[in-house]
């Protein structure tokens, strides 16, 4: 028999490691595994490794995509940079009323926290908005703060903080929900804006191997986000959104079940996209002390915050549930872990197992008590491994702060298996790199693709790199409820492929990072081609 297309002379990824096969396709599906396979198209594989699409469990496409659009700072690393990319870009656009753009990173500055008076130099006239690449936090100018009318009396919201100077005026950067109190001001992006943005986002996942993901925030909220659930749908209508998607509606963390009736609404299938999840964000990150811990940071900066009540997150998680949704939760320091995972057992409790696949991302820091709890409530563990190494982040701003016990327990993925919890994978991309490969360095050796080998994070929290590629595909797919079609290579299945250069079992763990994506289909089409 004949295939459409057939992928030959390289190695299939399958059950965790890789073995000699063919791959045929016929229209969108996989129609054989095996050798002696011929196709109208052949793709030599040439020693490459064939593996399912990856799955992006955790990211923010559309974002990140604008972002680079505006004043991008992301591939910049000092604070001179990031002054003279600013400069530039003002400079170039003399109409725009705001300068908006962001992806720097804290280590930049000192203890994070980058001033008003450094931007102030370079654009004095119109408010400057620079969200940092975590999107937990926003460096702006002085006229930012007069547009807002912050102060030395404003008083820290209650989801965040306003660094300030010694006489009490704000310095410049605003953590979390104080980010909002300028971010609400921000003129907010087009329509065409937001387009362009996915489709920018599409072709950078494409080019990574990634061929579905879940977006980890549709909808309105914070720091003059707009609504994004208009433009999947755009997209899915017209047929440019040709990667699988879901959705993840953002719960407004000031609001209660008054929300609800308006989720409902928006729970929604079109083409390639779903919008059947609910994303709850319940603690900020470790850097500005937000990450809500079992024992508080270390020179008397608390022990981070709960944005929703822990009784109020058992109630909500218990509707959401019982509506048929699946809960996403942001859950990065070990007590916002504890309070996701005590949410989702009220809801099994109250509600019975309904198969929403509940997950968990982020998990930096795990309390052992709660590690078991994973697979006897059946919540995935959702895991950004590109964060888990030695990296200025990690070093100058974590460790130092975090209380020793905490520290040691960070990003716990070998002990999550052993646990027996199911595990997906993400970037959090534009916060990280999209790459799944570079993540799968960081996993496996525990090391920065470009730091130090001899120096590992943590180095018995690894995972195989068979397992990690797993979360990274059947697992994510698992999570977006697409495990029936993809995240497998098998007949039957969707030909979402991506052909890598080389087959990384096959050489010594510290060159993962060097391994590129040729090719990448979605439903047996090329998406993406190397060249």
């Amino acid at each position: 028999m004949t295939h459409d297309l057939v992928f030959t002379n390289g190695r299939i990824f399958a059950r965790g490691g890789t073995h000699r096969a063919d791959v045929a396709v016929d229209g969108d599906r996989i129609a054989a595994v095996g050798t002696g396979l011929t196709g109208r198209e052949t793709v030599d594989l040439d020693g490459g490794l064939l593996v399912p699409g990856f799955q992006d469990a955790h990211v923010h496409p559309i974002a990140a995509g604008v972002q680079v659009l505006r004043c991008d700072l992301t591939d910049r690393r000092t604070a001179g940079e990031y002054l003279r990319t600013v400069a530039r870009y003002a400079a170039a656009r003399p109409d725009l009323q705001w300068i908006v753009g962001g992806g720097w990173a804290m280590e930049a500055f000192p203890g994070g926290t980058p001033t008003r008076h450094a931007l102030d130099e370079i654009v004095p006239d119109r408010p400057v908005y620079l969200p940092n690449r975590d999107s937990h936090g926003a460096w702006v100018n002085t006229r930012a703060l007069e547009v807002a009318g912050i102060g030395p009396h404003t008083p820290d919201p209650a989801d965040g903080r306003i660094e300030r100077e010694p006489d009490g005026h704000p310095s410049g950067t605003l953590h979390e929900g104080a980010a909002d109190l300028v971010g609400r001001h921000v003129p907010a992006a087009t329509d065409a804006e937001l387009d362009a943005g996915l489709r920018a986002a599409q072709e950078r996942l494409f080019s990574v191997g990634v061929t579905g993901w879940q977006d980890a925030w549709v909808g309105p909220g914070l720091h003059g986000h707009r609504d994004l659930l208009p433009v999947y749908l755009r997209a899915a209508s017209s047929g440019t959104l040709r990667a699988r998607v879901r959705g993840a509606l953002w719960w407004e963390r000031d609001r209660g079940l008054e929300q609800l009736p308006e989720l409902l609404d928006r729970r929604t299938a079109v083409g390639r996209f779903t919008a059947r999840t609910v994303k709850i964000m319940q603690d900020g990150v470790a850097e500005n002390f937000t990450a809500a811990m079992t024992a508080p940071y270390r020179h008397g900066h608390g022990a981070g915050l709960s944005f929703i009540d822990p009784e109020s997150l058992k109630t909500y998680v218990t509707r959401l549930d019982a509506e048929g949704f699946q809960v996403h939760v942001h859950a990065l320091g070990d007590r916002a872990v504890r309070e996701a995972l005590d949410a989702i057992e009220a809801a099994r409790t109250a509600n019975g197992p309904r198969g929403n696949r509940h997950h968990l991302a982020h998990l930096q820091v795990v309390h052992p008590d709660d590690l078991d709890r994973f697979a006897a409530l059946d919540v995935t563990a959702n895991l950004q491994a590109l964060w888990a190494c030695h990296e200025p982040q990690m070093d100058e701003l974590t460790i130092p702060f975090l209380d020793p016990v905490l520290a040691a327990r960070q990003y716990p993925f070998a002990a999550l298996r052993d646990a027996g919890a199911r595990l997906a994978a993400g970037s959090d991309w534009m916060v990280s790199s999209p790459d799944p490969l570079a993540a799968a360095h960081v996993a496996v050796n525990r090391t920065a693709p470009d730091g130090p080998a001899e120096r590992p994070f943590l180095a018995h929290q690894a995972l195989t790199l068979g397992e990690f590629l797993t979360a990274y595909t059947e697992g994510s797919a698992f999570v977006c409820h697409r495990d029936d079609e993809t995240g497998r290579i098998a007949p039957g299945m969707l030909a979402d492929l991506a052909v890598l250069d080389r087959d990384p079992f096959a050489r010594p763990a510290a060159e993962i990072a060097l391994t590129r994506v040729r090719r990448t289909y979605v439903g047996g089409e090329q998406v993406f081609n190397a060249g």
